[in-house]
């Protein structure tokens, strides 16, 4: 009877302590919630992409590069909830809220109203080992982790590597984000995905410049099938 009152003691301190808080509305979160409440969750604007083989993110890529399906989860615009989570995933040392989403993004890719097939492996689009180190994490690598831990898809990480730092990307034009990321991602063993499935994973879509250049990347491997999942897309 001591014991379990001293564990609950200790459980007491510790939630004030390290309060266990949705990152949106702060207020507590259920025993069964993580990270984002289910209220916050609900009130996010889903694409439901992952339903339809020619939706738009789909589009994006036509005449650009091949893929197979592209299913990003969230409609994001300046100021929604959606850009709140991509703020926090990326610059606010929150790399749980990309796996939390990834959860979310690997549920819906295993329904039966998905038109994704299974995959062979999950391949986050990496980062420059130096903008890696300074930011402390990748965030797609935690949004993969996600989408694997539901979906049992394996993650591979290290083979599709950034070859070159380029400067950011947020006030150039379609073309130049092109000339940014052209030739910087390399397939270190191109036979490893050979005929294989693969879902290739970032945080958010917005021109697909990023995303191609790594799909040409992947398509040295013989064979190889490339998918595009992500948290948000531009628009809505």
């Amino acid at each position: 009877m001591l014991s379990k009152t001293v564990a609950t003691l200790f459980k007491d301190i510790v939630s004030v302590a390290f309060p266990n808080n949705c990152v949106l509305c702060k207020q507590s979160l259920f025993e069964s919630e993580d990270t984002i409440c289910g209220k916050c969750i609900q009130g996010l604007p889903l694409t439901h992409y992952h339903k339809h083989a020619d939706n738009p993110a789909v589009k994006l890529f036509w005449s650009r590069c091949e893929i197979q399906q592209c299913a990003p989860l969230y409609f994001l615009t300046k100021n929604n909830k959606v850009h709140d989570l991509i703020h926090l995933l990326k610059y606010r040392n929150k790399p749980m809220v990309g796996e939390r989403l990834g959860k979310i993004i690997g549920a819906n890719l295993i329904t039966n109203e998905s038109v994704f097939i299974r995959q062979d492996y999950i391949i986050p689009v990496p980062l420059h080992w130096k903008k890696e180190r300074l930011r402390g994490y990748n965030q797609a690598h935690y949004i993969a982790k996600g989408i694997e831990s539901v979906t049992k898809y394996p993650l591979l990480s290290g083979n599709l590597t950034r070859e070159a730092e380029n400067v950011s990307q947020t006030r150039k034009s379609k073309y130049e984000r092109w000339e940014n990321v052209e030739d910087i991602f390399r397939l270190q063993n191109p036979e490893v995905l050979a005929n294989k499935n693969i879902l290739l994973v970032d945080d958010v879509i917005t021109t697909g410049s990023t995303l191609e250049a790594c799909v040409h990347a992947i398509k040295k491997a013989e064979g190889v099938k490339v998918s595009i999942a992500s948290i948000a897309t531009a628009g809505a």
